[in-house]
């Protein structure tokens, strides 16, 4: 097919297959409703879509988030991507409302 020329194809059981290389990055800037300093993120609606993939794909993480919050704060179960994949935490100040 025109999606498998000129790449790599494997013959498993019977079936051809064609390989797809992971995405790979050098920097990735994702935003996350809240995190921790350590970079445990937690996402807020559609931002859970690419924000924890890419960065486990990037060599470096950088994350904006709403929210800066203690150590320990946020629940266990509702971080998405673990501070490990994350190397800077960038809190974006809230635009001033206009009266």
């Amino acid at each position: 097919t025109l999606l498998a020329e000129g790449k790599e194809t494997r013959h498993i059981d019977g079936k051809d297959y064609v390989l797809e290389y992971p995405i790979k990055a050098d920097f990735a800037l994702i935003k996350a409703q809240q995190g921790d300093r350590w970079g445990n993120l937690v996402y807020r609606k559609s931002a859970r879509n690419f924000g924890p993939i890419m960065a486990m794909a990037a060599n470096v993480t950088i994350a904006q988030v709403s929210e800066v919050v203690d150590l320990g704060a946020l629940d266990p179960e509702h971080i998405i991507t673990p501070g490990i994949f994350v190397q800077h935490v960038v809190q974006v100040q809230p635009e001033p409302v206009a009266v």
